[in-house]
């Protein structure tokens, strides 16, 4: 069974050390910007999944994929919601 409060906690975390300049996505798990929120490659896309795992291991513990799927997809749902709400300003 899914721990999700801490899990929430978690993403909130990974949120929190996210930066947004000029639509480019900067990740606390990785120095490289990220334009694929904007761009025609899905969320999806491999290699940040990759990243996102490693850092939510490495860092926050979590121990299986069930874990991880649930912390990425949140993840990706309040990204991609504070870039909306940044447009409509």
């Amino acid at each position: 069974m899914l721990d999700k409060e801490f899990l929430d906690k978690v993403c909130d975390q990974i949120i929190s050390e996210t930066r947004i300049i000029d639509d480019k996505v900067y990740f606390s798990f990785s120095s490289l910007p990220s334009l694929f929120f904007r761009s025609s490659l899905p969320l999806s896309h491999l290699f940040f999944p990759f990243l996102f795992s490693s850092h939510c291991k490495e860092v926050y513990s979590l121990k299986n994929e069930q874990e991880i799927e649930y912390v990425w997809e949140k993840y990706k749902k309040e990204v991609t919601t504070i870039m909306d709400k940044k447009e409509l300003c």
